[in-house]
């Protein structure tokens, strides 16, 4: 069955960076287009960002371009979403997500807080 577990998550003051990966299993990643979605705290769950299945292609929302930077790596069926310059406002649980599909994982927390 379809799995994907995100990591990385965790309590970083404003400024600071993370990265998170998705590792995924259960489907054929490489043919996967895939996205990073968040919900904070009484808000809809948005999209960060996307990324094609060979990587060549991605998207990002106006709020985090030219901080985050979302990769993959096939060969290890991993997603990864670096965060930099991280802000209040990036607080919420981070999901990944199989684009065009309901598979979810269950999300990690990032907190930003001083």
């Amino acid at each position: 069955q379809v799995q994907l577990v995100e990591s990385g998550g965790s309590l970083v003051q404003p400024g600071g960076s993370l990265r998170l990966s998705c590792a995924a299993s259960g489907f054929t990643f490489s043919r996967s287009a895939m996205s990073w979605y968040r919900q904070a705290p009484g808000k809809e769950r948005e999209l960060v960002a996307g990324i094609s299945s060979g990587g060549s292609s991605t998207n990002y929302a106006n709020s985090v371009k030219g901080r985050f930077t979302i990769s993959r790596d096939n060969a290890k069926n991993t997603m990864y979403l670096q965060m930099n310059s991280l802000k209040p406002e990036d607080t919420a649980v981070y999901y990944c997500n199989v684009q065009w599909t309901p598979y979810w994982g269950q999300g990690t927390q990032v907190t930003v807080s001083s």
